[in-house]
């Protein structure tokens, strides 16, 4: 037989409590008894759970809750991956020595083990971008980012020449032996100057954060319905604009 949830409060259980009938005494032994053998416990507890399932209005705001921790998650992330794409784009766009010539000859008179090291620290901060993109709806975010891997396709010959190929989902892959064998000049044309692809990322690594920032600093502004934009269910909606 199942729970009657209609006389399951506190003030049926000791109703018996206020009497002096022997019916009363009987009723307080026997609530003492539920108490002392645990089924009270669990019948307010099943109790209080059915109550709260019930409450549509608190479960509708913590539904509201968690999407707004969400999308506010996801635009953080935009955030982060995108500062450390301008660091990684600025020590190689803006360092004085790191394209230095050393003492020899040829594409060996550059110290390409550091060299390399840059470059793929910004393969991996730029991989990381285009993946939290991916979780956001933001159109000026999304625009930007496709602007990053436009240029990357423009470069996509430089970049092949050093061992960087442009994937599917338009990440990168650097190949760290045919990046050690290749020209430095090459590396250095890509990565350092005005108007290189380093410095194209950079600047829109920089516009995809502002944005980012102003749709976290409007994120109390949510619907329940995620009406302002749905950061978890973009998926590889990016790759699309491609």
């Amino acid at each position: 037989m199942g729970i009657n949830f209609a006389k399951t409060d506190t003030s049926y259980l000791f109703s018996g409590l206020g009497g002096s009938s022997g019916s009363s005494n009987l009723n307080f032994l026997s609530d003492y008894a539920s108490i002392k053998n645990g089924s009270y416990g669990k019948l307010m507890k099943a109790y209080y759970t059915e109550g709260q399932s019930k409450n549509s209005g608190t479960k509708g705001a913590s539904k509201k809750e968690t999407l707004d921790q969400t999308k506010t998650k996801a635009y953080a992330g935009v955030q982060s991956s995108t500062d450390s794409l301008k660091e990684a784009a600025d020590v190689l766009y803006s360092s004085k020595s790191l394209f230095e010539k050393k003492a020899g000859d040829g594409k060996n008179e550059y110290d390409t083990d550091a060299i390399y090291k840059a470059v793929d620290d910004f393969v991996k901060s730029y991989n990381s971008v285009i993946d939290s993109v991916n979780k956001v709806d933001d159109k000026t975010v999304v625009n930007k980012a496709v602007s990053m891997t436009n240029a990357a396709i423009s470069n996509s010959k430089l970049l092949n020449k050093i061992g960087i190929t442009i994937n599917e989902d338009s990440t990168l892959s650097i190949d760290k032996e045919a990046f050690k064998k290749a020209d430095m000049s090459t590396a250095k044309a890509l990565f350092k100057g005005p108007g290189s692809f380093g410095y194209t990322a950079s600047a829109q690594a920089s516009m995809m954060n502002y944005a980012a920032d102003r749709v976290v600093a409007k994120a109390p502004t949510y619907t329940g319905k995620g009406t302002y934009g749905v950061a978890n269910n973009s998926g590889s909606m990016f790759n699309s604009y491609l």
